[in-house]
């Protein structure tokens, strides 16, 4: 133990010697006049894949026609000169009409022999080998590069060419000093692989695993095609409060705090719902918002407490009208990001372009236990069936919440392939329309794939009476200890009175539709900064 602690600390200290030695690097940069921090600008004609896709194209057009020449029948030797003949060729007749570029990025690698070197430079869209040589870029400058490491921030002005190997590269005829890398990144190949560090220091991930930098970039993507989507339909994106009053619109424990201009208690939002039905009432027919939403609850690989949701609106539909706009979205989203409605997550091709099955809740309880809740007479029957399959419930649950419970052990694990859950029982849905056919249930439904919840629907319940009745029910359960309950909201009642028209909504868990679409294993990998404890 006393040796590998020895070696720990061996270790430190040459970490600690190395970081004192970037320090006093640009110590002697700053006192020489060229302190990197003093460059404000530097101009960028192309990223690194951009370079290689030019070069490529007019490489291909300015070859065209050339017969290379056969080595067949020649020993080693004169095999290598006829290949380096006609190398110096090509580059005879590509170098007489070059691509200048200017790029900047990090550098990654770097190899120095005597009067030239090589390097790797990373950007935002790849990477691509310069080379540098003494009497290209200046003795001077050379001299600052050879002193250069790993991390630092370079620009790099020459032109494009290929290498013997075949490689497209930089020939570096300018470069500019643009960031000074005062840390040491992780090794190489091995990169960052210690997950934790991996969500706390997002911004070495990023640097060192092109995978997780792809996956934020596909976030994006998926965030602008849904925009795109929906203004084709003809949405209007909107911004709600996040600090509110009453936090309602799902069933969540909010964070709490204190608001001192007001000297108010304040929640922050657990859901965008009853804000956006607002502007239906006053007449916005179809609004949206995208935003982060905040639910005091635990965190695993499908959860994090602040979290990005999208809820939409539309007046004059129902659920029904949900379900397609649903359907057509997430196959549209399918094709823009992935290219295809057939996507894989973890190894199960999912299929996004068959039409996505619907089930009553009730029907998925029967198919995969076998019990039909409709011939359940009342509350006391659904409870002796829960203590029969050992499924724990509460003193204040009835029928509906009972059917839940059972839908969410037995069914949810079975949803693999896109399933429309359909028809909740009344006691799970406080803000949703009753079906007409039968008063028990409402209409509402969820999207469930790969087992998971991506989204929930309703017909919004647009009737005052009948929501006081619900907000009363719900203040009840509050009462007997769920601080999940939704609690009576009398300005969102108030707009009800006012009026609002038949009304389809729907709520979209964006991180795990990025999750999805990315085939990325748990929630933290696809949000920038999750949450996480403190080290201190």
């Amino acid at each position: 133990m006393a040796g590998q602690n020895n070696a720990n600390q061996g270790g430190q200290q040459d970490i600690n010697q190395l970081l004192k030695v970037r320090r006093e690097k640009l110590a002697n940069l700053q006192e020489a006049g060229k302190d990197p921090f003093q460059i404000t600008k530097y101009d960028v004609t192309h990223h690194t894949s951009d370079v290689k896709e030019i070069y490529t194209t007019h490489e291909e057009k300015l070859l065209a026609g050339r017969t290379e020449p056969s080595t067949e029948g020649m020993d080693e030797a004169q095999a290598r000169e006829v290949q380096k003949q006609a190398y110096e060729e090509r580059r005879s007749i590509m170098d007489a009409d070059p691509i200048k570029v200017s790029i900047a990025g990090r550098m990654m690698f770097k190899r120095v022999m005597g009067k030239a070197s090589f390097a790797n430079i990373q950007d935002l869209k790849g990477n691509i080998q310069i080379y540098v040589a003494r009497d290209a870029i200046g003795e001077e400058l050379y001299a600052t590069f050879k002193k250069s490491d790993i991390g630092d921030i370079w620009g790099v002005k020459g032109y494009a060419f290929r290498t013997k190997t075949g490689e497209v590269s930089i020939h570096a005829e300018e470069m500019t000093l643009l960031s000074k890398s005062l840390q040491i990144l992780p090794e190489k190949f091995h990169g960052l692989t210690d997950t934790d560090m991996r969500y706390r220091q997002r911004y070495v991930d990023l640097i060192m695993n092109p995978e997780s930098k792809d996956v934020f970039i596909k976030r994006s993507q998926i965030l602008r095609e849904i925009r795109n989507f929906l203004a084709d339909r003809d949405f209007m994106e909107v911004e709600t409060p996040m600090l509110v009053s009453n936090a309602g619109g799902a069933a969540a424990r909010p964070f709490e705090t204190h608001y001192n201009a007001l000297d108010e208690d304040v929640k922050l939002r657990i859901s965008l719902e009853l804000y956006l039905k607002r502007l239906i009432v006053g007449g916005l027919e179809r609004v949206y918002e995208i935003g982060r939403v905040f639910r005091n609850e635990g965190v695993d690989t499908r959860h994090n407490p602040e979290f990005t949701l999208m809820e939409l609106y539309q007046a004059y539909t129902d659920y029904e009208g949900m379900m397609e706009l649903t359907e057509s979205m997430f196959r549209y989203l399918a094709e823009k990001v992935c290219g295809t409605t057939k996507i894989t997550y973890n190894c199960i091709e999912i299929d996004l372009g068959k039409p996505f099955e619907r089930l009553t809740m009730n029907d998925a309880i029967k198919k995969y236990t076998g019990i039909d809740f409709d011939q359940v007479p009342d509350d006391a029957a659904a409870k002796k069936l829960a203590d029969e399959h050992h499924i724990e419930y509460e003193d204040r649950h009835k029928k509906g919440d009972i059917i839940n419970l059972f839908f969410e052990e037995y069914c949810e694990k079975e949803l693999i392939q896109p399933t429309f859950i359909m028809d909740h029982p009344i006691e799970i849905s406080p803000l949703t329309k009753k079906k007409p056919s039968d008063p028990s249930k409402v209409e509402r439904f969820e999207l469930f794939i790969n087992t998971w919840e991506m989204c929930n629907a309703y017909s919004e319940l647009n009737d005052p009476i009948d929501q006081r009745e619900r907000f009363a029910a719900q203040d009840a359960n509050a009462a007997a200890g769920d601080d999940e309950a939704e609690h009576t909201d009398e300005d969102f009642l108030n707009a009800l009175e006012i009026g609002m028209p038949p009304t389809g909504g729907i709520g979209y868990g964006i991180d795990r539709l990025v999750m999805l679409l990315t085939d990325s294993q748990a929630i933290r990998d696809v949000l920038l900064f999750p949450t996480m404890k403190s080290l201190n």
